[in-house]
């Protein structure tokens, strides 16, 4: 029984570094160009997987070589792909642009993720689980499948909205978030999905059910609140390249901490030292094998 299985979009990431994002009408030149596996959730569980948890993956990827590449490198990557199945059609694409400051702007194409349906099989797969890892889909019937999938199950949910589905509203995601054992949002998604500053919309979130909230603060480490209780956590000292991927990052360490019942104060520490792996390198996903025997508990 897998400790972890993601539900979420996979995407094959082109990431393009460049001295900085241009405005509109403007020719920048590109210094280097690069590709890998991605999607929030498949970042997570490729990170959860290097740190020794075992994971799955609920999924779809097209027929094409981007969607037989993701499939290969999580299996290699020790994640159980047998819930990610491979539909006719084109597998996601992000176009990921990064400035020397490490900041981003992405572009999602995202191919048959929009047909993304519960079947028998990756129901299976996800009922086998003790804890359900989601993250976005940019379509709303590929939301309704997730809901469907978590109403057939009784894991604990982590739940990272992104800026896709905070921008749904909580009414949209009521089904989720009154579940969730782990929200995680960053200051600018919880803005948006709850319409107040992080601490009043982190205690907003508790009253809805959400058991714990993690609000991501960049260089300012992140926010906890759980039953009334709130911990600050200043941020792990990185060099940074690549912010890329950070969310994704400090979920896989915030939740091997939670399973292995560290408090939450330790989570937060343990997710800030591997968002700190993941900006010092460029793509969401460079810093998975650098996490491999990190010392959790």
């Amino acid at each position: 029984m897998p400790d972890v299985v993601g539900i979420g979009a996979l995407n094959m990431d082109r990431v393009y570094l460049v001295e900085r994002i241009g405005a509109a009408g403007e020719e920048i030149k590109i210094d280097s160009v690069s590709e890998e596996s991605g999607g929030s959730a498949a970042n997570t569980i490729a990170g959860l997987a290097g740190l020794g948890v075992t994971t799955g993956f609920v999924g779809r990827v097209g027929d094409d070589p981007d969607g037989a590449r993701i499939r290969s490198g999580m299996e290699r990557e020790g994640v159980d792909v047998t819930g990610i199945e491979v539909a006719q059609g084109m597998t996601g694409v992000a176009i990921v642009l990064v400035d020397r400051r490490g900041e981003r702007a992405i572009y999602l194409h995202p191919g048959v993720n929009d047909t993304f349906r519960m079947t028998h099989e990756n129901l299976a797969c996800a009922k086998s689980a003790k804890f359900l890892h989601l993250s976005s889909f940019a379509s709303e019937t590929s939301l309704a499948a997730q809901k469907e999938i978590l109403s057939r199950s009784e894991a604990k949910i982590s739940f990272a909205p992104g800026m896709l589905y905070s921008g749904l509203g909580t009414a949209t995601l009521m089904e989720i978030l009154s579940r969730a054992e782990v929200v995680f949002l960053n200051r600018d998604e919880i803005g948006i999905l709850m319409g107040s500053d992080y601490r009043n919309g982190a205690r907003e979130l508790n009253l809805i059910g959400a058991a714990i909230v993690v609000v991501t603060l960049g260089g300012g480490g992140c926010y906890i609140r759980s039953g009334g209780v709130e911990i600050s956590i200043p941020a792990s000292a990185a060099d940074v390249i690549d912010t890329t991927g950070a969310g994704d990052a400090f979920s896989a360490g915030f939740l091997a901490g939670l399973l292995k019942g560290e408090p939450l104060d330790r989570c937060g520490r343990i997710g800030n030292s591997v968002a700190a792996r993941c900006v010092e390198a460029v793509g969401a996903r460079a810093w998975t094998g650098a996490v491999a025997g990190m010392k959790i508990g």
